[in-house]
């Protein structure tokens, strides 16, 4: 069965490890959608981090962002919502009281909209984010005192020992306390970060949600991602597809597995598994 829907990670597949974007994969993108192919973005990025990755491609995109909690458009049209309630957000807060130097509150509005209490410059990799977002980023002490409207999520990020054991905490006390936890680790980097989102969702449910919108089957969907927040949307795909570079729980499904993110991998899926007619994995 043709693919008529592509959806791909950013982070660790579109983009190589020095976060740019290769050539290949951009022409591969601008062919598949020359052809009536779509293609969305579905990331972990909040939309507005998203955009200038968007806008690198230069093909007409659908955007499913923050782990699923939006989909919008290039143009800034929004589809779908799922915001976390103020309650469970200030809930999470207390619950996470331990890595509060690691937590952020998230918002889908004008900026500020990435609230902080404390700034944490001892992490290479969240002062080289704080530095890219400086636009965006506020700052409320206490935490909570940024609650008077529903955020999109609360977001923990650091080494990834300490958010091993703050997603163990919260993953402990998600079903009782009405959220859902998503994690992406990067081990070579040792960092990680969790993502506390609205109970229904994830990556793979807003794709499924846009797939029936559009009057797409699950068969005729391609997803493309390499780390743990991606399984949801690798399991919903007729044509899911591993990175070179995925974490090594996304190999247990026999999934078809393409190049690295430094060697065209999304480029070469595309190429392979949405250019010409494939069989569904499994």
């Amino acid at each position: 069965m043709a693919v008529k829907l592509i959806a791909l990670d950013i982070d660790g597949t579109l983009l190589d490890s020095r976060w740019t974007l290769p050539e290949a994969n951009r022409a591969a993108i601008a062919e598949a959608t020359r052809r009536g192919i779509e293609v969305a973005l579905v990331t972990g990025r909040r939309y507005d981090f998203a955009m200038p990755i968007a806008m690198q491609l230069g093909s007409p995109l659908t955007m499913i962002v923050s782990n699923g909690a939006v989909i919008r458009t290039q143009d800034g049209q929004t589809h779908l919502r799922h915001l976390l309630p103020r309650k469970t957000a200030a809930r999470v807060l207390e619950i996470a009281r331990a890595w509060r130097d690691s937590t952020a509150v998230i918002f889908d509005r004008a900026q500020p909209n990435v609230i902080l209490e404390i700034f944490a410059t001892d992490d290479p990799i969240r002062s080289a984010y704080y530095a890219r977002n400086k636009e965006f980023i506020g700052q409320a002490v206490p935490l909570e005192s940024c609650l008077t409207e529903d955020p999109l999520q609360v977001m923990l990020s650091g080494k990834v020992e300490a958010m091993r054991d703050a997603e163990a905490v919260l993953r402990g006390a998600q079903a009782a306390e009405g959220f859902k936890v998503a994690a992406t680790v990067y081990e070579s980097r040792d960092f990680s970060m969790i993502d506390v989102l609205h109970p229904h969702c994830s990556k793979g449910a807003a794709l499924a949600e846009w797939a029936t919108l559009r009057g797409v089957t699950r068969e005729e969907v391609m997803a493309v991602g390499d780390n743990h927040n991606d399984l949801e949307m690798l399991s919903y795909a007729g044509v899911p597809v591993v990175m070179g570079n995925c974490v090594a729980e996304l190999r247990n499904f026999g999934w078809h597995e393409t190049a690295s993110n430094d060697h065209n991998g999304v480029a070469a899926a595309i190429e392979l598994f949405a250019l010409r007619e494939v069989a569904p994995c499994g």
